[in-house]
């Protein structure tokens, strides 16, 4: 019985070992027609293997994740999300000492400091007893906007201009009960919705709405700082359907005037079953320990819908609450009426950007190029350098808590905000003591017709000191938008003294509806050849100076920047960066404070000069 019971066996094993053979030889047969759909040639058994083994892994991961986020969904949709405390009126404003000494690093606003600044230094990256609840919030926040972005009245109602839609306060409360509580006490709602089609893939859009590096980029007029603490989900299949992100960011408009808006929030991103892709944010202060948040963002954020052109609607809506009595009463109207922070600009600002980011992707140069630009590698290179020097520009010149602004009155002119900062190993910066200085003013002058007269180089002259009188000739150009006014170039200002250098100047304008740009930088004429042909401008040393031009919203088709010559004046900033010493550790000197000051008060009394005898 045993020799039989073992003679058994060994027929089993021959068999097993047979249709393991066999397999094997099926295997091999298979492997050698594969082949790699890299480079077309024969794939290695080795790489199949490890390429399977991370399918495999990657599958469950994938598995995982789609059965988690879907759970929370199912449980969570439709239902109260959590019950927030209301958050403590804000610490009212003290005031700051104004001596010229104190150029310290307390974060602040003009004359008064804003201990807003605590509020992005104390956030630390959620715990894992938060999580859940961040994830709650997250998906009853997408469905929060999907309605707000898809329903019209009784919730949206039409302005009195019949333009702008604006939101029932009382209807929202209504439909949507829970969330994140109610209004603060002290808080005003901002609350807007804008459509638009631009040129953009769909998923390209996603990608860079959803990586805080390109989103703070193409938004940088309205994004003056940003960062993601963690990562709670990467997305599913390859792509950010079901990403949450938590992040930070500080959004700004570009004056010393108006206090930045600092946010904690999660980021969250789906696609759904008609294929449209949502991206929402809503703030998470309630589980943050910390100082009181002056801004807070109800789910806020975009629908995109492929469109068969390649190009993407994408339907915006900006829910915000906001204490905004650190307002200068110059932007009060701008703020209030919600055009300095709402829909409309984001939507405005994207479609701008797209069509930058379309030029810069061009594979022909236009034919209106100056000569100098000889190469497509040149061209990127450029813009790519006038990009930087527009984030510089932005991030200088607003209110944000990462610097302090001090007032200087009695100039003559508006009173003038200065302030220093020390640059160290910074290649993008000449090294040194840096002063920058910014006024805000109102001009009873269209904003297409400042943007118009500051942007050519033929009225240069009338505004700039620094030309000194020189021919001012454009070398480059640069179109990278469908208004003429968005572009960059290259200027050099040949000196009406011999014995002074020519001078090159690189600039970039840009306009449209709701703000327009114009930034510029003298740049060295080593460096800018080495840029044109190719070269990396990351180098380059850049100190931008520059206006930002926004309407003051009393033209009888609101904000806009039409073409039909609207009457309504115009919200003007200039700023100046000026290298006052080259030392990093010396000290700053009254009479390097007091030029800054003359330089910025003589150039705004040259352009209120010259627009408003244009304007007689």
């Amino acid at each position: 019985m045993k020799t039989q019971h073992e003679r058994h066996e060994n027929t089993q094993l021959r068999n097993e070992n047979e249709k393991l053979r066999a397999d094997n030889m099926r295997y091999r047969e298979a492997l050698s027609n594969a082949s790699c759909p890299n480079c077309g040639g024969p794939t290695a058994i080795g790489e199949m293997s490890f390429d399977e083994h991370h399918l495999r892994l990657e599958n469950t991961r994938l598995r995982e994740e789609i059965d988690r986020i879907s759970a929370i969904a199912a449980r969570y949709v439709g239902k109260p999300v959590v019950n927030y405390p209301v958050l403590s009126p804000p610490m009212p404003p003290r005031p700051v000492d104004l001596g010229v000494g104190n150029f310290g690093g307390q974060p602040g606003l003009g004359g008064d400091i804003y201990e807003a600044g605590d509020l992005l230094r104390s956030i630390s990256a959620p715990t894992e007893a938060d999580k859940p609840m961040i994830i709650e919030l997250a998906v009853a926040a997408m469905e929060e906007l999907i309605r707000m972005a898809q329903m019209d009245e009784p919730l949206w109602m039409n302005s009195l201009d019949g333009i702008d839609a604006v939101l029932n306060e009382d209807e929202y409360i209504r439909i949507f009960p829970h969330g994140i509580g109610p209004k603060p006490t002290g808080f005003k709602c901002e609350a807007s919705r804008e459509s638009a089609v631009v040129i953009m893939n769909h998923i390209n859009l996603v990608e860079y709405l959803m990586d805080v590096n390109q989103w703070s980029t193409l938004f940088s007029g309205i994004v003056s700082r940003a960062l993601t603490l963690e990562v709670l989900s990467t997305g599913v299949a390859g792509n950010y359907n079901g990403a949450l992100q938590v992040m930070t960011a500080e959004f700004q408009l570009p004056t010393p005037l108006v206090p930045t808006r600092e946010s904690y929030y999660v980021r969250y991103c789906k696609q759904h079953a008609d294929g449209t892709w949502a991206v929402v944010d809503v703030s998470l202060d309630s589980i943050r320990p910390g100082p009181a948040a002056r801004c807070r963002r109800r789910p806020s954020g975009c629908l995109i819908q492929e469109m068969p052109n390649g190009y993407s609607k994408v339907t915006w809506v900006e829910h915000v609450e906001v204490d905004d009595r650190g307002v200068h009463n110059l932007y009060k109207h701008l703020v209030s009426s919600g055009h300095a922070f709402g829909a409309k600009r984001w939507v405005a600002t994207l479609n701008r950007q797209c069509e930058r980011l379309a030029s810069a992707m061009a594979t022909n140069i236009p034919a209106g190029d100056a000569g100098v630009i000889t190469n497509q590698e040149g061209r990127k290179s450029m813009m790519k350098l006038a990009e930087r020097m527009v984030i510089s520009f932005c991030a200088g010149v607003s209110a944000s808590t990462a610097h302090t602004w001090t007032t200087l009155s009695g100039t003559g002119a508006d009173d003038v905000r200065v302030m220093t900062r020390k640059s160290v190993d910074d290649p993008g910066r000449p090294p040194g003591i840096v002063l920058s200085a910014a006024t805000s003013f109102w001009l009873p002058v269209p904003p297409k017709r400042v943007f118009d007269f500051l942007r050519d180089e033929n009225t240069r002259n009338e505004w700039d000191i620094l030309s000194n009188g020189g021919v001012v000739q454009e070398m480059a150009h640069i179109a990278n938008g469908r208004d003429t006014g968005n572009c960059v170039s290259l200027i050099r200002v040949n000196s009406a003294n011999s014995s002074q250098s020519n001078m090159l100047i690189l600039q970039e304008s840009c306009t449209d509806q709701t703000a327009s740009f114009v930034i510029y930088a003298p740049v060295d004429i080593v460096a800018m050849n080495v840029v044109l042909n190719g070269g990396d401008p990351d180098y380059v040393a850049l100190l931008p100076s520059g206006f930002a031009i926004f309407p003051d919203g009393t033209a009888a088709h609101g904000v806009g920047m039409d073409e039909s010559g609207s009457t309504g004046g115009s919200l003007l900033t200039v700023a100046f960066q000026i290298l006052v010493d080259s030392v990093p550790t010396a000290k700053l000197s009254l009479g390097s404070v007091a030029t800054v000051n003359n330089l910025i008060a003589c150039t705004v009394e040259r352009i209120k000069a010259s627009l408003s005898c244009e304007s007689a």
